[in-house]
């Protein structure tokens, strides 16, 4: 082979192994854990690759009952699921459940109902700057949707004063976790650590809350929620 040829076979082959290791690298700084999965960001304008973190919250104490991280993108997998073992964490039944528009579909609002829960699941996504309509006063029909009766619950002067209990009992909870303790990605990679590591995170989380309050009484309100 022409020693001209040669050294361009050769300068072709070490650009091209040069240019492989540069999407390697950039691949593994944009995706570095493989079990992760790409979900839409808060407000849904941008996307991520994290893990979904779910926490149950007693109202009373703002005490974690039930924690777990998944790689779903979808919540509605997850309502029934963690109100269940939050069940079996505590040994009551919670008499209420509230939790934003993404855990929402008619098998969960049924599921919540087998359980014995009253659920405030809202069935629509919050708009801002939205004003709600005047509270009705008449009973909920019966001949509406399952989506519908929801609609009209969450609309009483009831049910958006027992929804409302997001703001002041798990919403602080994921508040104090991101911006007080700085939680803004796992340490660990792969789903098994994540998990590991979520549990840590709220279990120390409750550690002050116990010590502060003692034993969760029983039948607490568990507001549910979803996070990045």
């Amino acid at each position: 082979m022409p020693e001209e040829l040669a050294f361009r076979e050769g300068m072709a082959a070490l650009e091209a192994e040069a240019r492989a290791q540069a999407a390697q690298a950039e691949a593994e700084g944009n995706f570095t854990d493989p079990q992760s999965r790409i979900m839409p960001a808060s407000g849904g304008q941008d996307f991520l690759q994290p893990y979904n973190c779910q926490a149950v919250v007693d109202h009373e104490h703002q005490v974690i009952v039930e924690a777990r991280a998944t790689n779903l993108t979808s919540d509605k997998q997850q309502a029934a699921a963690v109100i269940t073992e939050s069940i079996d964490n505590t040994g009551a039944v919670p008499k209420e459940v509230s939790a934003d528009a993404g855990y929402y579909s008619i098998q969960v609002v049924d599921d919540l109902h087998a359980l014995g829960v009253d659920p405030f699941v809202a069935p629509d996504p919050a708009r801002n700057g939205h004003q709600p309509p005047p509270a009705p006063g008449a009973r909920i029909p019966s001949y509406l949707s399952v989506r519908d009766r929801m609609r009209r619950k969450l609309q009483t002067k009831r049910g958006r004063r027992r929804y409302s209990l997001r703001m002041e009992t798990v919403e602080p909870v994921f508040g104090q976790i991101k911006h007080g303790r700085g939680l803004r990605q796992f340490l660990l990679r792969g789903l098994e650590k994540a998990k590991w590591e979520w549990s840590r995170i709220c279990t120390t989380r409750n550690l002050l809350k116990i010590f502060r309050y003692g034993v969760l009484r029983a039948n607490p309100v568990l507001p549910i929620v979803s996070a990045e």
